[in-house]
């Protein structure tokens, strides 16, 4: 791990208390040096997207643990997308449906009820994405109405959703997304619906930023909300 050197907030100088704390020479605040790398530490490999598993084992850390940082990670990348999204929301944008689906239930057709459905807006090459409700919840009315007609028309409408990667002829921002967004997404297994959103907002913040750009954002929203 890295020592940290420099202030977070104001990228001066820190020096070293007699109690082992560090200080800033301009803004005057205290940081306790371990717990701050460590934190800075995991958020680099987050940002590589080393899951809390391989990065459990490659620091010999506690997976519970580091899973309990990821998640903190997930809410802060939502809460800086939001940010940027409201200092650019009345610029002009175009924005597409998808249907999202595992590729393992690709095939079933019962599956079309686990799809997640996002709306992907850009505006000027940034990404910003809207979870829609899934049609989980009309699932046992199709059942019970025997509305195959409707379920039909729907599965139907996630496949053509769903091969739009693959025909496109104009590989715009949203399309590239989607497709960054589908590689990037293996590298997580049976993510709950509750919990989808927050993952599909990682994704957005880590397509719209490079990593440094992504370390140095999450770094400070994370201090700024802990210190």
């Amino acid at each position: 791990m890295q020592w940290l050197s420099e202030c977070i907030y104001c990228d001066h100088k820190l020096y070293r208390l007699g109690d082992g704390m560090l200080k800033c020479s301009a803004c005057r605040r205290k940081y306790s040096p371990r717990r701050i790398n460590k934190v800075m530490t995991l958020i680099e490999y987050f940002c590589k997207n080393e899951n809390a598993l391989q990065t459990s084992k490659q620091l010999n850390l506690s997976y519970v643990s580091i899973h309990r940082y990821y998640d903190i990670f997930r809410l802060l990348c939502a809460k800086i997308s939001e940010k940027e999204y409201e200092s650019t929301r009345e610029k002009p944008c175009e924005y597409e449906e998808y249907f999202y689906l595992e590729q393992s239930k690709r095939n079933d057709r019962s599956a079309v009820f686990d799809a997640h459905n996002f709306l992907t807006f850009d505006y000027g090459s940034h990404i910003y994405t809207l979870v829609m409700p899934t049609l989980q919840m009309y699932k046992q009315q199709f059942i019970d109405d025997n509305l195959q007609e409707v379920y039909n028309d729907a599965f139907s409408k996630f496949k053509r959703k769903s091969k739009i990667i693959k025909i496109s002829k104009h590989l715009n921002t949203i399309v590239s997304f989607w497709e960054y967004f589908e590689k990037f997404i293996l590298n997580y297994k049976g993510i709950s619906t509750e919990n989808f959103p927050l993952y599909l907002k990682e994704a957005e913040f880590k397509f719209n930023h490079p990593i440094q750009i992504q370390i140095k954002l999450l770094q400070k929203q994370y201090f700024e909300e802990k210190f």
